[in-house]
């Protein structure tokens, strides 16, 4: 009999009752989009457990962070990584704005802070910033950076949702952070975005910036978009919103698991805990270096399990098609990221992993 099939991750759901009690109301209203009641109760309670004081939903992350650069109206050179998804990178080119790749470090795979002042000059505008796999970059060194240049400071915090620095949420710093809420994160709403701001002219800008650029009912004042989030998906936030506190630690029983399991393995490397840093458990990176199988080999051994992991980040954003051909040369000087990018697997990690999932993974990796 063959054994059941463990995928990297599996999406967390509320009960089906209590999701149809949250939509019921729907049905009267007929109200499905354009900022309705659930849009709006959603927005105020996000506001409260990320501690920021603007927000905006999104239809999805990628749109949440394009549309959060446009606001600003920058011109010129973002400081950036390229381990990252995709999504980061195309965000910063679709605005016409000009990538520049900085390494990340070695140590929670974010980027190098120590590394940015090298790569100001005076057409950079920005640094746009990964949090990685739940972990967070060194937002106080890059604070002072971009205070000391008068540089915005933008967070793709994907992987980031509930993650606190110091007691204080991550979106607290810079000037706008994103989170993802697709079905396959800590947090969803089946597919949506979130951004917050610290600047509420911002906030004002890009509300109108997510509805094709109306300012009022026969007035498109902005060349723009569609980026709204619908009822459905911001019920299901509300929903899944209750439970996140235990979601994250049924995630932290599967992730002190792993590390029990593979601390310690020669040529196996795990990142290790930021002091001060509240995870959240999003994923379990692995790097394999100088292990005895290499990690496409693990991967494959795994596949064998009917366990599947997956390369993330791979590849650099700098070596995709798209890019190869204009940014492959920076690749030269982000060997971190090249290395990371070349030995990462994410094992499987989600609530409903068990402690014998894990092991049953382990064993095949070790053994």
């Amino acid at each position: 009999m063959s054994l059941e099939r463990i995928n990297v991750t599996r999406s967390s759901m509320p009960s089906y009752e209590e999701y149809c009690e949250e939509i019921k109301d729907l049905w009267e209203s007929r109200w499905l989009s354009n900022a309705g009641i659930k849009h709006k109760t959603f927005e105020a309670q996000l506001q409260e457990y990320l501690g920021v004081p603007y927000l905006t939903l999104f239809a999805n992350g990628h749109v949440g962070l394009e549309v959060a650069i446009d606001a600003f109206k920058l011109e010129g050179e973002v400081i950036t990584t390229p381990y990252t998804h995709c999504s980061t990178t195309h965000s910063i080119v679709r605005n016409g704005l000009t990538p520049v790749f900085c390494d990340v470090n070695d140590k929670d795979y974010t980027i190098d802070a120590a590394q940015i002042e090298k790569y100001i000059t005076d057409k950079t505008c920005a640094i746009v910033a990964t949090h990685v796999y739940g972990g967070v970059c060194d937002v106080k060194a890059i604070d002072e950076i971009a205070k000391k240049y008068n540089l915005k400071v933008i967070y793709d915090a994907a992987h980031a949702f509930g993650v606190t620095v110091d007691g204080k949420g991550v979106a607290a710093y810079g000037d706008a952070s994103m989170f993802s809420c697709h079905a396959t994160k800590v947090f969803h709403t089946i597919e949506g975005g979130i951004t917050a701001f610290k600047d509420k002219d911002i906030l004002d800008k890009t509300n109108k910036l997510i509805n094709f650029g109306f300012i009022g009912p026969e007035e498109v004042a902005y060349v723009s978009t569609n980026a709204r989030m619908n009822e459905y998906e911001a019920a299901m936030g509300i929903c899944n919103l209750r439970h996140i506190d235990s979601e994250i630690a049924r995630r932290k029983a599967a992730y002190d698991r792993y590390v029990q399991r593979l601390s310690g393995v020669p040529g196996i490397k795990l990142i290790a805990p930021q002091e001060g840093v509240k995870h959240n458990y999003s994923y379990f990176p692995v790097f394999f270096d100088g292990y005895k199988y290499d990690r496409d080999q693990v991967q494959a051994l795994l596949a064998e399990g009917n366990i599947f992991a997956r390369k993330y980040f791979y590849p650099l954003t700098s070596e995709l098609a798209c890019y190869k051909e204009q940014y492959g040369a920076s690749v030269a000087n982000t060997p971190v990221a090249k290395k990371a990018a070349e030995c990462v697997l994410t094992l499987p990690m989600y609530a409903d992993l068990t402690v014998e999932d894990v092991d049953r993974i382990c064993d095949i990796i070790l053994k």
